[in-house]
């Protein structure tokens, strides 16, 4: 009875207070101006279209207050929070439910309602482009967002410069523009440093680079923060590496959401971002590295298995131990993965099959277009056709091609290489 007593008491206890597993961490994130060690972090700032079919079009912010003397001027937005601005504008009735819902798909997201508002926030920052009277290509943002241009300096488009440039070039040419967010559920505005580095106007686009990156730490250790928008998104990667100067880290080293960073003598799974309070996740994992599957290099593959294409025989990863293999995956549609039959077919046809298998795993593509490209390029490796996108899933791919190659013993030695760097890995492996 005691117990019973004691069960219920601590249940109660849990549900009023929340319960925290000891090996959760909880560390809050620091802001810091500059790129840091990652890529410039690039945001979406496209022009409008003026397309009454565009499933974005009821979401254009109005402005004013353009120069005058401006010739082809057109208006677009930069947007430092996509999920924000999504699901927002869904329950203002600005964006369909069937363009919600294709949106969630793609994207593989699910809105967290909890670190999301239905009020609208001003996640967006209005700019307009056009030729000044010299002729020169100008730009102006909203940096206030005021939707209104005239208390705003324009200043001239630059065109195409490097990485390094923009690291050397922040203080002179950033801009600091104003954005609005959540924060412990209260709405606050912030105050954010852009780069500008070119633009298309012809394939209307502006490539924007938000000069700012995060950290956090784990007692002397420091974790480097990386999401492509200002304010942590669903993926979100973490690294404790640190690179040399004026180079970038390799993001083979970074571990995004659901995978592992090794700190200090420890393991710990990127649980991703509490966006509302600024907190990143880590869980504490017990286990070895060698008994965790995941899709980093130096972890075990995730098994999987499939019919055969045209074969009435099921392939698995697990019975292929024993083989390097190395899995693409592909689209039939994909034109890199199209050119990059030829090399693939040229290393299959050479190599000892006791030593290496491919196997492509083909997803988003339609069964007739494989049994062509299969008898126009004599594809004689495994394909798996990835219907359900359920492989792809596992192994987060994003984009194709991908490819993954793993040792004998199962775990991924390599990622994304092709054409000859492929082949000379491979070589090198099979002739140890």
């Amino acid at each position: 009875m005691k117990l019973k007593t004691l069960f219920l008491f601590s249940l109660c206890l849990c549900l009023l207070t929340g319960c925290k597993k000891d090996n959760i961490l909880e560390l809050p994130i620091t802001y810091h101006k500059g790129f840091g060690p990652f890529e410039a972090s690039t945001s979406g700032a496209n022009l409008y279209i003026d397309n009454i079919d565009s499933p974005w079009k009821k979401t254009y912010l109005k402005v004013s207050g353009v120069p005058q003397n401006w010739t082809d001027v057109k208006f677009g937005d930069i947007n430092s929070d996509m999920e924000q601005y999504v699901y927002q504008n869904y329950h203002l009735g600005n964006i369909s439910k069937e363009w919600y819902d294709e949106l969630q798909k793609m994207w593989d997201w699910e809105p967290d309602t909890l670190n999301l508002s239905k009020v609208p926030i001003k996640c967006r920052a209005a700019f307009a482009v056009g030729n000044d009277s010299t002729g020169k290509s100008m730009v102006v943002v909203d940096t206030n967002i005021n939707y209104d241009f005239s208390d705003d300096v324009p200043f001239e488009l630059v065109q195409n410069y490097s990485e390094l440039d923009r690291d050397s070039r922040l203080n002179n040419e950033a801009i600091y523009v104003t954005f609005e967010r959540l924060l412990n559920d209260k709405k606050i505005q912030i105050e954010v440093p852009l780069v500008i580095s070119d633009g298309n106007m012809d394939q209307y686009y502006l490539k924007c680079n938000f000069a700012q990156y995060r950290t956090a730490k784990l007692g002397n250790h420091l974790i480097n923060i990386y999401s492509r928008n200002i304010f942590p998104f669903s993926n979100v990667g973490i690294t404790n590496s640190q690179s040399p100067i004026g180079e970038k880290i390799d993001p083979d080293k970074v571990a995004f959401n659901n995978e592992y960073l090794e700190i200090g003598n420890n393991l710990y799974k990127n649980l991703g971002v509490k966006r509302n309070k600024d907190i990143l996740l880590l869980e504490k994992i017990d286990l070895p590295k060698n008994e965790i599957r995941s899709t980093q290099i130096g972890f075990k593959a995730i098994d999987f298995s499939g019919n055969q294409f045209k074969k009435q025989t099921t392939i698995s990863l697990d019975s292929l131990r024993g083989k390097y293999v190395l899995l693409d995956f592909w689209g039939t549609w994909c034109g890199p993965c199209i050119q990059e039959i030829p090399n693939l077919k040229a290393l299959y046809d050479k190599t000892d099959k006791s030593k290496l298998e491919i196997v492509g795993i083909v997803g988003d593509s339609p069964i007739q277009a494989l049994e062509q490209l299969t008898k126009k390029h004599g594809i004689t490796w495994p394909q798996i056709v990835d219907g359900t996108n359920e492989i792809k899933e596992k192994y987060g791919v994003l984009r194709y091609p991908s490819t993954f190659l793993i040792n004998t013993e199962g775990i991924i030695i390599a990622k994304d290489f092709r054409g000859k760097e492929l082949e000379t890995i491979i070589d090198s492996l099979i002739k140890k």
